[in-house]
């Protein structure tokens, strides 16, 4: 019988709907069963919603365990076994809840728990316990050169599940084996977990380490830190203190739920007032280094299951200027026809996917957000910014 067919046999087999009246209770959660199951089936996620049986996404779909239907008393049950009191009222008060899980003897997990129609259900994120460098990631070299920067603003952009975290993990990899500085990261929950090499570096986790965001960067200039990662800019009060600590000589990395150069650019300004909006694009001006977008597709290959997609705008003297002249839709105009810097473009880098033979044309042209554009690329036909190249 292949690993597969054990991890199918159900509920039953994984032993999560076993009575331990009368027992003692083992050391691991029943949960981690699950949690070990899914990683034998190469899977990414796990989802739990009363009344269906768990699902595993491998390779960007969603496959179902056998666990057979869960009820609401069993889905809490597992999911209160691995969170603490303080998190357990704190979704009784906001019918959602993030936090980390670290199974034991496996991975480690980023989870949130949520309310539909008043049950629970869950979604469990894998994160892997080592942190790729941009080749195993598949992700262009260009960010090596955001990375070595010493002050200003990286903003990584995409949906949830766009792999995000996982690149700026790899930038913050590559300065704590190259520099000698302070690096603070404030994360929701923590992910990736940092051992000191070349820098010294200091995590801490909203909700154990600190009450919220808010309470985090009031204190962060006086922590002394040389680079800060801010896990996911929110709102105002967030993306002002990275601006503030990015005007002050440090380097900052943020998360941005957004899609494209232009798209991150009018996300940032959109958590303002109208009023406010010319203050900070003239703040962007000064401070911005660059913007990394991302999307993760399927590939065609067995040995790897997802690849990123990616748009890098290098932010250089002609961003600069369309930025400050809010000429934001014009960007990416410069990027299709800054290649030789590193810039990227969505399309290119799916043209470099399907040639490269990681995805095919279908999966590539769904994704692309000018398909006729990206089939001219295909014949060798190349779009710049200010016209056809042959």
């Amino acid at each position: 019988m292949s690993d597969i067919d054990e991890i199918q046999n159900g509920a039953e087999a994984l032993d999560i709907d076993g009575d331990d009246s009368g027992t003692e209770k083992t050391s691991a959660p029943k949960i981690d069963k699950l949690f070990r199951a899914m990683e034998k089936m190469g899977g990414s996620d796990l989802h739990f919603k009363a009344g269906s049986a768990a699902k595993v996404r491998v390779r960007g779909g969603l496959k179902s365990m056998s666990t057979g239907p869960m009820s609401d008393e069993k889905i809490r049950g597992l999911i209160f076994d691995i969170m603490t009191e303080d998190q357990k009222t704190k979704f009784h008060a906001n019918g959602a809840m993030d936090f980390a899980h670290q199974a034991i003897g496996g991975s480690r997990f980023r989870i949130n728990v949520f309310l539909q129609r008043g049950l629970m259900s869950m979604a469990a994120r894998r994160i892997s316990s080592e942190i790729l460098d941009y080749s195993q990631l598949h992700l262009p070299p260009v960010l090596e050169r955001l990375a070595q920067h010493h002050q200003g603003l990286v903003l990584v952009s995409g949906i949830t599940g766009s792999g995000k975290s996982t690149t700026i993990a790899a930038m913050m990899e590559q300065i704590n084996k190259t520099r000698s500085c302070h690096i603070v990261t404030l994360e929701d929950p923590i992910e990736f977990q940092y051992t000191d090499k070349k820098s010294f570096i200091n995590q801490r986790e909203v909700g154990i380490d600190v009450h919220d965001f808010h309470a985090a960067l009031k204190y962060l200039m006086r922590q002394d830190p040389d680079v800060v990662l801010i896990g996911e800019m929110r709102d105002q009060e967030t993306f002002a203190a990275a601006l503030h600590a990015a005007e002050s000589g440090h380097l900052v990395f943020g998360t941005v739920h957004a899609n494209g150069t232009a798209g991150t650019i009018t996300r940032v300004l959109e958590l303002f007032p109208e009023n406010a909006r010319a203050l900070i694009r003239s703040s962007l001006v000064f401070n911005l280094q660059g913007i990394v977008c991302q999307k993760l597709l399927k590939t065609i290959r067995p040995d790897v299951p997802r690849v990123p997609c990616v748009e890098v705008c290098v932010v250089n003297a002609t961003v600069r200027k369309l930025i400050a002249d809010g000429r934001d839709s014009d960007i990416l105009g410069v990027v299709k026809s800054s290649y030789g810097e590193g810039m990227l473009d969505f399309n290119e880098s799916l043209r470099k996917l399907v040639e490269e033979e990681y995805i095919s044309q279908e999966t590539a042209y769904a994704a692309a957000p000018n398909a006729e554009e990206l089939k001219m690329k295909l014949k060798g036909i190349n779009i710049s910014g200010s016209g056809i190249i042959g």
